[in-house]
């Protein structure tokens, strides 16, 4: 679960607030009927499956290991990005918060996009060795169109899928 919190998943949050020009309202709109609509709801399920299997969940989010923010990437410093430790924005969302004693990584740069976090887990992964599965109706980009284009990309490094698929997956007996 990548970056599912609160300063780029929830319509306060500082993603849209710190940028305004960025994410004017109708993008911000298309942005979150989006995110709604699919994304969060096709995670929550995800998760909760993989608990039910015994499948580890792991979460990655954004957030400084110091309030002051002086541990960033120069991704998030350029970009002036700063959710600070322990921050309201580095809270992951309700629709898809951990379990107890779920793992929670830190993060420093990027963010929630297909077409900029997404992509760039995908590929780590890849080239550390792992077999990777990209759930695309379980993210969602800057726009349809760089989402799209993300996920045709990401073949070469992942195998994508939807979420209707690995949930049955899921469901088969194991072995199967």
């Amino acid at each position: 679960m990548v970056d599912l919190q609160h300063h780029c998943c929830a319509r306060d949050g500082g993603t849209f607030t710190e940028d305004p020009e960025r994410w004017p309202e109708a993008r911000q709109e298309a942005y979150f009927g989006q995110l709604e609509g699919e994304p969060l709801p096709n995670a929550a399920a995800l998760a909760e499956a993989c608990r039910r299997r015994g499948i580890e969940v792991i979460y990655c989010v954004i957030e400084a290991l110091t309030r002051d923010g002086r541990d960033r990437g120069l991704d998030h410093r350029l970009s002036n990005i700063l959710v600070p430790k322990e921050s309201v924005e580095a809270k992951i969302v309700e629709a898809v918060a951990p379990a107890e004693d779920e793992i929670v990584l830190l993060k420093t740069a990027s963010d929630v996009l297909t077409d900029q976090c997404v992509e760039s887990a995908v590929r780590d992964a890849a080239d550390l060795g792992y077999r990777v599965t990209l759930v695309g109706d379980a993210c969602c980009g800057s726009s349809p169109e760089a989402h799209a284009h993300t996920l045709t990309a990401m073949r070469g490094y992942a195998r994508v899928a939807a979420t209707a698929e690995i949930l049955a997956e899921l469901q088969r007996p194991e072995g199967s």
